[in-house]
Protein backbone atom coordinates (compact mmCIF):
# COMPACT_ATOMS: atom_id res chain seq x y z
CA UNK A 1 0.00 0.00 0.00
CA UNK A 2 1.43 3.36 -1.05
CA UNK A 3 -1.16 6.01 -0.20
CA UNK A 4 0.29 9.48 -0.43
CA UNK A 5 0.06 11.46 2.80
CA UNK A 6 0.57 14.79 1.02
CA UNK A 7 -1.62 16.85 -1.34
CA UNK A 8 -3.06 15.11 -4.38
CA UNK A 9 -1.20 15.99 -7.58
CA UNK A 10 -3.86 14.88 -10.06
CA UNK A 11 -7.57 14.02 -10.17
CA UNK A 12 -8.97 11.80 -12.91
CA UNK A 13 -12.56 11.70 -14.16
CA UNK A 14 -13.23 8.72 -16.43
CA UNK A 15 -16.26 8.56 -18.68
CA UNK A 16 -18.96 6.40 -17.06
CA UNK A 17 -19.40 3.13 -18.94
CA UNK A 18 -22.19 1.52 -16.93
CA UNK A 19 -25.18 0.96 -19.17
CA UNK A 20 -27.32 4.10 -19.57
CA UNK A 21 -25.20 6.12 -17.14
CA UNK A 22 -24.80 9.68 -18.42
CA UNK A 23 -23.75 11.53 -15.28
CA UNK A 24 -20.21 12.79 -14.78
CA UNK A 25 -18.29 13.20 -11.51
CA UNK A 26 -17.25 16.86 -11.94
CA UNK A 27 -18.66 19.94 -13.62
CA UNK A 28 -16.61 22.64 -15.39
CA UNK A 29 -17.21 24.96 -12.41
CA UNK A 30 -15.85 22.28 -10.06
CA UNK A 31 -12.79 21.86 -12.28
CA UNK A 32 -12.11 25.58 -12.00
CA UNK A 33 -12.25 25.36 -8.20
CA UNK A 34 -9.83 22.42 -8.14
CA UNK A 35 -7.44 24.08 -10.56
CA UNK A 36 -7.34 27.01 -8.13
CA UNK A 37 -5.70 24.58 -5.68
CA UNK A 38 -3.02 23.82 -8.25
CA UNK A 39 -4.30 20.27 -8.82
CA UNK A 40 -4.25 18.82 -12.33
CA UNK A 41 -7.68 17.60 -13.47
CA UNK A 42 -7.68 14.90 -16.14
CA UNK A 43 -11.07 14.49 -17.82
CA UNK A 44 -11.61 11.62 -20.24
CA UNK A 45 -12.76 13.10 -23.54
CA UNK A 46 -16.53 12.86 -23.85
CA UNK A 47 -17.10 12.23 -20.13
CA UNK A 48 -19.61 15.07 -19.75
CA UNK A 49 -21.45 14.88 -23.06
CA UNK A 50 -24.37 12.87 -21.67
CA UNK A 51 -24.91 15.45 -18.93
CA UNK A 52 -24.81 18.35 -21.38
CA UNK A 53 -21.24 19.39 -20.47
CA UNK A 54 -18.91 19.67 -23.44
CA UNK A 55 -15.21 18.92 -23.72
CA UNK A 56 -14.71 22.56 -24.65
CA UNK A 57 -16.31 23.72 -21.40
CA UNK A 58 -14.05 21.44 -19.36
CA UNK A 59 -10.96 22.57 -21.29
CA UNK A 60 -11.89 26.23 -20.80
CA UNK A 61 -12.13 25.55 -17.04
CA UNK A 62 -8.56 24.22 -17.04
CA UNK A 63 -9.05 20.47 -17.39
CA UNK A 64 -6.76 18.32 -19.52
CA UNK A 65 -8.71 16.15 -21.97
CA UNK A 66 -7.18 12.66 -21.96
CA UNK A 67 -7.89 9.02 -22.80
CA UNK A 68 -9.42 6.51 -20.43
CA UNK A 69 -6.18 5.02 -19.09
CA UNK A 70 -4.70 8.46 -18.43
CA UNK A 71 -7.80 9.46 -16.46
CA UNK A 72 -7.45 6.32 -14.34
CA UNK A 73 -3.72 6.98 -13.85
CA UNK A 74 -4.42 9.97 -11.58
CA UNK A 75 -3.73 9.92 -7.83
CA UNK A 76 -7.44 10.38 -7.06
CA UNK A 77 -10.17 9.09 -9.39
CA UNK A 78 -13.68 10.44 -8.88
CA UNK A 79 -16.61 8.71 -10.55
CA UNK A 80 -20.36 8.37 -10.28
CA UNK A 81 -20.86 4.59 -10.40
CA UNK A 82 -18.88 1.57 -9.27
CA UNK A 83 -16.08 0.31 -11.56
CA UNK A 84 -17.29 -2.05 -14.26
CA UNK A 85 -15.54 -5.35 -15.06
CA UNK A 86 -13.54 -3.87 -17.93
CA UNK A 87 -12.21 -1.20 -15.55
CA UNK A 88 -10.96 -3.70 -12.95
CA UNK A 89 -7.49 -3.96 -14.59
CA UNK A 90 -7.10 -0.19 -14.07
CA UNK A 91 -7.38 -0.47 -10.29
CA UNK A 92 -4.07 -0.33 -8.40
CA UNK A 93 -2.63 -0.10 -4.86
CA UNK A 94 -1.70 3.60 -4.92
CA UNK A 95 -5.10 4.73 -6.22
CA UNK A 96 -7.74 6.52 -4.16
CA UNK A 97 -11.19 5.97 -5.69
CA UNK A 98 -14.15 8.15 -4.66
CA UNK A 99 -17.55 7.11 -6.06
CA UNK A 100 -20.82 5.31 -5.35
CA UNK A 101 -19.84 1.68 -4.74
CA UNK A 102 -22.88 -0.17 -3.29
CA UNK A 103 -20.69 -3.21 -2.63
CA UNK A 104 -23.55 -5.07 -0.94
CA UNK A 105 -25.25 -5.27 -4.34
CA UNK A 106 -22.03 -5.65 -6.34
CA UNK A 107 -19.71 -7.99 -4.38
CA UNK A 108 -17.55 -8.65 -7.47
CA UNK A 109 -16.54 -5.00 -7.37
CA UNK A 110 -15.53 -5.40 -3.75
CA UNK A 111 -13.44 -8.45 -4.64
CA UNK A 112 -11.70 -6.50 -7.42
CA UNK A 113 -10.93 -3.57 -5.12
CA UNK A 114 -9.47 -5.91 -2.52
CA UNK A 115 -7.40 -7.80 -5.07
CA UNK A 116 -5.96 -4.54 -6.42
CA UNK A 117 -5.32 -3.05 -2.97
CA UNK A 118 -7.23 0.11 -3.93
CA UNK A 119 -8.34 2.64 -1.33
CA UNK A 120 -12.04 3.05 -2.09
CA UNK A 121 -14.31 5.65 -0.51
CA UNK A 122 -18.04 5.17 -1.09
CA UNK A 123 -20.21 8.26 -1.33
CA UNK A 124 -23.16 6.33 0.09
CA UNK A 125 -21.49 5.39 3.39
CA UNK A 126 -20.05 8.80 4.31
CA UNK A 127 -22.11 9.45 7.44
CA UNK A 128 -22.35 12.43 9.80
CA UNK A 129 -22.72 12.09 13.57
CA UNK A 130 -26.47 12.64 13.31
CA UNK A 131 -26.78 9.59 11.05
CA UNK A 132 -27.38 11.57 7.85
CA UNK A 133 -25.70 10.62 4.58
CA UNK A 134 -24.65 13.93 2.96
CA UNK A 135 -23.34 12.49 -0.31
CA UNK A 136 -26.32 10.20 -0.84
CA UNK A 137 -28.99 12.77 0.08
CA UNK A 138 -29.30 14.62 -3.27
CA UNK A 139 -29.50 11.38 -5.27
CA UNK A 140 -32.03 10.03 -2.79
CA UNK A 141 -34.17 13.12 -3.29
CA UNK A 142 -33.99 12.76 -7.06
CA UNK A 143 -34.73 9.02 -6.89
CA UNK A 144 -37.72 9.68 -4.64
CA UNK A 145 -39.16 12.23 -7.04
CA UNK A 146 -38.59 9.89 -9.96
CA UNK A 147 -40.18 6.97 -8.10
CA UNK A 148 -43.48 8.80 -7.78
CA UNK A 149 -43.22 10.23 -11.31
CA UNK A 150 -42.36 6.88 -12.95
CA UNK A 151 -44.93 5.00 -10.88
CA UNK A 152 -47.70 7.39 -11.88
CA UNK A 153 -46.83 6.91 -15.55
CA UNK A 154 -46.65 3.11 -15.34
CA UNK A 155 -50.17 2.99 -13.91
CA UNK A 156 -51.45 4.20 -17.28
CA UNK A 157 -52.97 1.50 -19.51
CA UNK A 158 -50.69 2.15 -22.54
CA UNK A 159 -47.74 1.45 -20.19
CA UNK A 160 -49.29 -1.84 -19.02
CA UNK A 161 -50.81 -0.44 -15.84
CA UNK A 162 -54.25 -0.69 -14.25
CA UNK A 163 -55.43 2.46 -15.98
CA UNK A 164 -55.52 4.40 -12.73
CA UNK A 165 -54.89 8.15 -12.55
CA UNK A 166 -52.69 8.62 -9.52
CA UNK A 167 -54.71 11.54 -8.16
CA UNK A 168 -58.13 10.30 -9.26
CA UNK A 169 -60.68 12.96 -10.20
CA UNK A 170 -63.94 14.39 -8.92
CA UNK A 171 -66.09 11.52 -7.71
CA UNK A 172 -63.39 8.87 -8.32
CA UNK A 173 -60.95 7.62 -5.69
CA UNK A 174 -57.24 8.30 -6.22
CA UNK A 175 -54.58 5.62 -6.43
CA UNK A 176 -53.25 4.12 -3.22
CA UNK A 177 -49.48 4.53 -2.92
CA UNK A 178 -47.64 2.53 -0.26
CA UNK A 179 -44.10 3.73 0.52
CA UNK A 180 -41.86 1.52 2.65
CA UNK A 181 -39.21 3.60 4.40
CA UNK A 182 -39.43 7.25 5.50
CA UNK A 183 -35.83 8.23 4.79
CA UNK A 184 -34.90 10.77 2.16
CA UNK A 185 -36.10 8.62 -0.77
CA UNK A 186 -39.34 7.51 0.87
CA UNK A 187 -40.30 10.89 2.27
CA UNK A 188 -39.65 12.63 -1.04
CA UNK A 189 -41.63 10.00 -2.98
CA UNK A 190 -44.51 10.14 -0.50
CA UNK A 191 -44.61 13.94 -0.50
CA UNK A 192 -44.71 14.14 -4.30
CA UNK A 193 -47.35 11.40 -4.59
CA UNK A 194 -49.46 13.25 -2.02
CA UNK A 195 -49.01 16.48 -3.97
CA UNK A 196 -50.47 14.61 -6.96
CA UNK A 197 -53.50 13.89 -4.74
CA UNK A 198 -52.79 10.18 -4.28
CA UNK A 199 -53.72 8.41 -1.04
CA UNK A 200 -50.29 7.70 0.48
CA UNK A 201 -49.39 5.32 3.28
CA UNK A 202 -45.84 6.02 4.49
CA UNK A 203 -44.43 3.13 6.54
CA UNK A 204 -41.36 3.26 8.77
CA UNK A 205 -40.12 1.35 11.81
CA UNK A 206 -39.19 4.55 13.65
CA UNK A 207 -42.02 6.43 15.40
CA UNK A 208 -39.51 9.21 16.10
CA UNK A 209 -38.78 9.64 12.40
CA UNK A 210 -42.49 9.78 11.57
CA UNK A 211 -43.08 12.24 14.40
CA UNK A 212 -40.39 14.57 13.03
CA UNK A 213 -42.06 14.49 9.61
CA UNK A 214 -45.58 15.10 10.98
CA UNK A 215 -45.44 18.94 10.82
CA UNK A 216 -44.48 18.69 7.13
CA UNK A 217 -47.30 16.33 6.19
CA UNK A 218 -49.81 17.52 3.59
CA UNK A 219 -52.63 16.02 1.52
CA UNK A 220 -53.75 12.41 1.90
CA UNK A 221 -50.47 11.28 3.46
CA UNK A 222 -50.79 8.88 6.40
CA UNK A 223 -47.62 7.94 8.34
CA UNK A 224 -47.77 4.48 9.93
CA UNK A 225 -45.36 2.51 12.12
CA UNK A 226 -44.44 -0.49 10.02
CA UNK A 227 -44.83 -4.13 11.01
CA UNK A 228 -45.05 -7.46 9.22
CA UNK A 229 -48.81 -7.60 9.83
CA UNK A 230 -49.32 -4.10 8.47
CA UNK A 231 -47.36 -4.93 5.31
CA UNK A 232 -49.49 -8.02 4.79
CA UNK A 233 -52.62 -5.88 5.01
CA UNK A 234 -51.66 -2.90 2.89
CA UNK A 235 -49.34 -4.24 0.15
CA UNK A 236 -52.14 -6.15 -1.67
CA UNK A 237 -54.22 -2.94 -1.73
CA UNK A 238 -51.46 -0.80 -3.30
CA UNK A 239 -51.76 0.51 -6.83
CA UNK A 240 -48.15 1.70 -6.51
CA UNK A 241 -45.64 0.20 -4.07
CA UNK A 242 -42.36 2.06 -3.56
CA UNK A 243 -39.49 0.31 -1.76
CA UNK A 244 -37.22 2.91 -0.15
CA UNK A 245 -35.33 1.08 2.60
CA UNK A 246 -31.64 1.74 3.25
CA UNK A 247 -29.11 0.27 5.66
CA UNK A 248 -25.84 2.17 4.97
CA UNK A 249 -23.34 -0.19 3.38
CA UNK A 250 -25.47 -3.27 4.05
CA UNK A 251 -27.81 -5.24 1.85
CA UNK A 252 -31.41 -4.02 1.95
CA UNK A 253 -33.73 -6.33 3.90
CA UNK A 254 -36.38 -8.20 1.92
CA UNK A 255 -39.61 -6.82 3.37
CA UNK A 256 -42.13 -7.94 0.72
CA UNK A 257 -42.00 -11.62 -0.18
CA UNK A 258 -43.16 -13.22 -3.42
CA UNK A 259 -46.43 -14.46 -1.93
CA UNK A 260 -47.35 -10.88 -1.04
CA UNK A 261 -46.52 -9.66 -4.56
CA UNK A 262 -48.83 -12.37 -5.93
CA UNK A 263 -51.69 -10.84 -3.95
CA UNK A 264 -51.31 -7.46 -5.67
CA UNK A 265 -53.80 -6.62 -8.42
CA UNK A 266 -52.81 -7.11 -12.08
CA UNK A 267 -51.43 -3.89 -13.51
CA UNK A 268 -50.17 -2.65 -10.15
CA UNK A 269 -46.68 -1.17 -10.06
CA UNK A 270 -43.62 -1.72 -7.87
CA UNK A 271 -40.72 0.77 -7.90
CA UNK A 272 -37.84 -0.72 -5.89
CA UNK A 273 -35.44 2.15 -5.28
CA UNK A 274 -33.49 -0.07 -2.85
CA UNK A 275 -32.25 -2.17 -5.78
CA UNK A 276 -28.85 -0.42 -5.50
CA UNK A 277 -28.46 -2.33 -2.24
CA UNK A 278 -30.01 -5.56 -3.51
CA UNK A 279 -33.69 -4.53 -3.35
CA UNK A 280 -36.34 -4.84 -0.63
CA UNK A 281 -38.94 -6.66 -2.78
CA UNK A 282 -38.30 -10.38 -3.23
CA UNK A 283 -39.24 -10.36 -6.92
CA UNK A 284 -37.13 -7.33 -7.92
CA UNK A 285 -34.21 -7.77 -10.29
CA UNK A 286 -32.06 -4.86 -11.45
CA UNK A 287 -33.15 -3.33 -14.76
CA UNK A 288 -31.85 -0.51 -16.95
CA UNK A 289 -33.18 2.76 -18.33
CA UNK A 290 -33.49 1.27 -21.82
CA UNK A 291 -35.32 -1.82 -20.52
CA UNK A 292 -36.70 -0.67 -17.18
CA UNK A 293 -39.75 -2.85 -16.50
CA UNK A 294 -40.25 -6.57 -15.84
CA UNK A 295 -43.74 -7.94 -15.26
CA UNK A 296 -43.94 -10.67 -12.61
CA UNK A 297 -47.25 -12.15 -11.38
CA UNK A 298 -49.01 -9.43 -13.38
CA UNK A 299 -47.24 -6.66 -11.45
CA UNK A 300 -44.89 -4.24 -13.21
CA UNK A 301 -41.47 -4.02 -11.51
CA UNK A 302 -39.31 -0.95 -12.11
CA UNK A 303 -35.88 -1.54 -10.55
CA UNK A 304 -33.36 0.63 -12.37
CA UNK A 305 -30.09 0.66 -10.45
CA UNK A 306 -29.10 4.22 -11.32
CA UNK A 307 -32.42 6.06 -11.36
CA UNK A 308 -30.92 9.59 -11.18
CA UNK A 309 -29.09 8.77 -14.42
CA UNK A 310 -32.39 9.51 -16.17
CA UNK A 311 -31.86 13.21 -15.43
CA UNK A 312 -28.07 13.49 -15.79
CA UNK A 313 -27.76 17.28 -15.91
CA UNK A 314 -29.76 17.83 -12.73
CA UNK A 315 -28.19 14.81 -11.02
CA UNK A 316 -24.63 15.82 -11.90
CA UNK A 317 -25.08 19.36 -10.61
CA UNK A 318 -26.70 18.06 -7.40
CA UNK A 319 -24.02 15.41 -6.83
CA UNK A 320 -21.05 17.71 -7.38
CA UNK A 321 -22.55 20.34 -5.07
CA UNK A 322 -22.05 17.95 -2.15
CA UNK A 323 -18.97 15.97 -3.20
CA UNK A 324 -16.78 18.93 -4.18
CA UNK A 325 -15.89 20.05 -0.63
CA UNK A 326 -14.67 16.52 0.14
CA UNK A 327 -12.73 16.31 -3.11
CA UNK A 328 -11.14 19.67 -2.35
CA UNK A 329 -10.19 18.51 1.15
CA UNK A 330 -8.53 15.33 -0.17
CA UNK A 331 -6.83 17.21 -3.02
CA UNK A 332 -5.38 19.97 -0.85
CA UNK A 333 -4.51 17.99 2.28
CA UNK A 334 -4.11 14.37 1.21
CA UNK A 335 -6.43 11.60 2.37
CA UNK A 336 -5.10 11.17 5.91
CA UNK A 337 -5.28 14.86 6.82
CA UNK A 338 -8.64 15.22 5.03
CA UNK A 339 -10.05 12.52 7.32
CA UNK A 340 -8.78 14.48 10.32
CA UNK A 341 -10.53 17.61 9.04
CA UNK A 342 -13.67 15.75 7.97
CA UNK A 343 -13.96 12.66 10.19
CA UNK A 344 -17.14 11.50 8.45
CA UNK A 345 -14.88 10.35 5.60
CA UNK A 346 -13.83 7.50 7.91
CA UNK A 347 -17.22 5.85 7.47
CA UNK A 348 -16.85 6.28 3.71
CA UNK A 349 -13.74 4.12 3.59
CA UNK A 350 -14.77 0.69 2.31
CA UNK A 351 -11.44 -0.87 1.29
CA UNK A 352 -7.79 -0.01 1.97
CA UNK A 353 -4.77 -2.03 0.88
CA UNK A 354 -6.64 -5.30 0.49
CA UNK A 355 -8.63 -4.95 3.72
CA UNK A 356 -12.33 -4.19 4.23
CA UNK A 357 -12.86 -1.35 6.67
CA UNK A 358 -16.64 -0.90 6.77
CA UNK A 359 -18.46 -3.37 9.07
CA UNK A 360 -21.62 -3.69 6.97
CA UNK A 361 -19.64 -4.21 3.75
CA UNK A 362 -17.41 -6.77 5.48
CA UNK A 363 -20.47 -8.71 6.63
CA UNK A 364 -21.89 -8.84 3.12
CA UNK A 365 -18.55 -9.95 1.66
CA UNK A 366 -18.09 -12.53 4.41
CA UNK A 367 -14.85 -10.97 5.64
CA UNK A 368 -13.54 -9.47 8.85
CA UNK A 369 -13.59 -5.70 9.05
CA UNK A 370 -10.49 -3.74 10.08
CA UNK A 371 -10.67 -0.26 11.56
CA UNK A 372 -9.86 2.30 8.83
CA UNK A 373 -7.30 4.13 10.92
CA UNK A 374 -5.37 0.89 11.40
CA UNK A 375 -5.06 0.57 7.63
CA UNK A 376 -3.93 4.10 6.84
CA UNK A 377 -0.24 5.12 6.94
Amino acid sequence: MTISTGPIRSIGVPREIKRDERRVALTPDAVRELRHLGTRVLIEAGAGIGAGMSDQAFAAAGAELVGREQAWDADLVVKVKEPQAEEFPLLRPDLVLFTYLHLAAYPRVGEALLAAGTTAIAYETVQLDDGSLPLLAPMSEIAGRLAAQVGARLLESPQGGRGVLIGGCTGVAPARVVVIGAGSVGWTAARLAAALDAEVLLLDLSPERLRRLEPLRQGRLIPLVSSRSLLERVVPTADLLIGAVLLPGDRAPTLVDEALVQQMRPGSVIVDVAIDQGGCIATSRETSHTDPVRTIHGVQHYAVGNMPGAVPFTATEALVSVTLPYIQAIASRGLVDAITARPELTSGLNTIGGAVCHPAVAKVLGLEARHPMACLP
